[in-house]
């Protein structure tokens, strides 16, 4: 009789444990949202010329195939669930994101978009912010379908975000051509302005949503970038009016995170200073490794910077000593560097907090 109650109590924990499986799994989730930096294969299933879907991209990618990653592996969304000890979250088109995959997270994100509805029109079909957050609506119905409404709730709430906008407002808008609309309809600061007026609006539906552990980063160097020194460097100097726009958006886009927060009472939003992450290696490349921080690994013309990356294109043998895969995303190596920062720095590069910080918080349930 003994034996029988004791086996008995272990299949009683066995079905508790197991009863609890969601609710871990649901502290570990993680949403994206964003453009190509973080887009992990959305655009795969779109009518658009915005893929990373053909060797040689993904030629470090542990399956060694392409993915839809803009990189040589892994992304930087790819490398926060390693910290954060979950699989990726996969791509919301996926026609994987179902039944028990729904509770790692999803990734909404679609490279090509901005802030704004007007950038990457000539991409044409691409997943828009508007609609990254009507999907992240749609994928919270199906959640609480999975799982009941309350711990969907929770799930959503404890959730870590990423939302990476911004470049593609200046390089696939406003700097696009010369002369174009929205350059001859704003000076640059007024468009700034409009950009960070534009992301509260975004910043402040995702919190509508249930998001309540938010990084934002800011715009990198994209005067920097391979396609923008073939295109617009004589001499191989980071491009001065674009590298303005990028020290003009940066400030106000934390100042308008701030306020956003003190308007909220909490601190759900954290900015992520990309822009010094990337300077720190492009300015002292011996320091992380690199030996070139102005070509892409992959590409042609002058820096690799001009055209797409294709299986014609020239490809480092030594991706881990290049900053830059291709004209505009960073290599593997140079997302580890930004993402041990994510992690690990100080309120120069992450403010209030960083991703260490946040986790060890939920850790303590503060």
């Amino acid at each position: 009789m003994d034996a029988a109650l004791g086996r008995l109590l272990v299949s009683v924990l066995c079905l508790l444990a197991a009863a609890a499986e969601p609710a871990a799994a649901a502290a570990r989730a993680f949403f994206v949202f964003g453009d190509s930096l973080v887009d992990n294969g959305n655009n795969n299933y779109l009518l658009t010329t915005a893929r990373a879907d053909a060797p040689p991209y993904g030629i470090d990618f542990p399956t060694h195939r392409a993915t839809g990653r803009f990189s040589n592996g892994l992304n930087i969304p790819d490398i926060i669930s390693e910290h954060l000890g979950a699989e990726p979250a996969l791509p919301y088109l996926s026609p994987e994101l179902r039944g028990v995959k729904l509770l790692v997270g999803a990734n909404f994100a679609s490279a090509g978009v901005g802030i704004l509805n007007d950038t990457g029109i000539q991409f044409v079909n691409i997943i828009r912010i508007g609609d990254q957050l009507q999907y992240f609506q749609e994928y919270q119905r199906k959640l609480r379908a999975l799982i009941g409404e309350e711990q969907a709730a929770q799930l959503v709430s404890q959730a870590l975000v990423l939302i990476t906008l911004g470049g593609n407002d200046f390089v696939n808008n406003y700097y696009l051509v010369p002369m174009s609309v929205r350059s001859r309809q704003y000076a640059l600061p007024d468009y700034v302005r409009l950009l960070v007026s534009e992301y509260r609006k975004i910043l402040s539906r995702l919190y509508e949503l249930g998001a309540r552990k938010v990084i934002v980063t800011g715009t990198g160097p994209i005067g920097c970038v391979p396609a923008e020194l073939a295109m617009r460097s004589p001499n191989g100097e980071c491009v001065a009016e674009l590298m303005r726009a990028v020290t003009l958006f940066n400030p106000q886009l934390v100042d308008m995170v701030r306020g956003l927060n003190r308007a909220i009472g909490a601190d759900v939003f954290v900015t992520a200073n990309t822009m010094r992450m990337n300077f720190d290696y492009i300015n002292n490349p011996q320091r992380f490794g690199f030996t070139n921080v102005q070509v892409a690994c992959c590409g042609q013309g002058p820096y690799n910077g001009i055209g797409l990356c294709t299986p014609a294109s020239n490809v480092c043998a030594n991706r881990d000593v290049f900053a830059f895969w291709d004209a505009f995303h960073p290599t593997e190596r140079a997302s580890r560097i930004i993402v041990d920062q994510f992690m690990h720095g100080d309120t120069d590069y992450m403010h209030p907090m960083n991703l260490s910080t946040i986790l060890a918080m939920d850790r303590e349930g503060l």
